[in-house]
């Protein structure tokens, strides 16, 4: 009697999914959604708010804001420029001939970049480092940072090296040599 062999066929188990958390608008995002246990290898199919996402956002006027595809093998949803529409949350689940499974629900925040209030930040930390600039200018010409200067009865002594003598005579100016060490 002959008898063929079959593989076992595994129900898949609950995929991993990964989703960012946030992108900023315009930018492109990648979602991955993969499971190793189910046999044959399942397929995927990606939800945004419960609701099924096509294959790709161009086939269907519901979707038509946003540029997305999906790679219903490989399990990866890949925005090529995300909208604000595109924020939700996402899942997806993993099904071949035995049956299916989900991952939980993970969300994803679009944000917008607010230019005006990064160019208002660099304008104000500029507008600091100039005025910091022009107070350091103006209390340096006024003699605040100065060194006092020394009067001519001040007068604080050299270190004396070795095997020579200095003494200090208003006639001869400020130093006269008065003995020195001779090898």
């Amino acid at each position: 009697m002959d008898r063929q062999l079959f593989p076992p066929t595994v129900k898949p188990v609950a995929p991993k999914c990964r989703v960012p958390q946030s992108v900023p608008v315009g930018k492109s995002a990648t979602l991955h959604c993969q499971e190793k246990e189910g046999f044959p290898e399942p397929t995927y199919t990606w939800y945004r708010n419960s609701e099924p996402l096509p294959l790709d956002s161009k086939t269907n006027p519901k979707f038509q804001n946003s540029s997305f595809s999906i790679n219903a093998k490989t399990g990866t949803l890949t925005f090529s420029e995300v909208q604000k529409g595109d924020t939700g949350r996402y899942h997806c689940i993993a099904t071949n001939n035995v049956g299916s499974a989900q991952c939980e629900e993970q969300e994803m925040e679009v944000y917008d970049l607010n230019i005006a209030g990064i160019v208002g930040g660099v304008l104000v930390v500029l507008t600091v480092l100039l005025l910091i600039t022009v107070g350091i200018c103006c209390a340096y010409r006024k003699g605040i940072f100065a060194v006092k200067k020394q009067n001519g009865n001040s007068y604080k002594a050299p270190a004396k090296p070795d095997g020579v003598n200095y003494i200090r005579t208003d006639e001869e100016g400020d130093f006269r040599h008065k003995s020195s060490f001779v090898i």
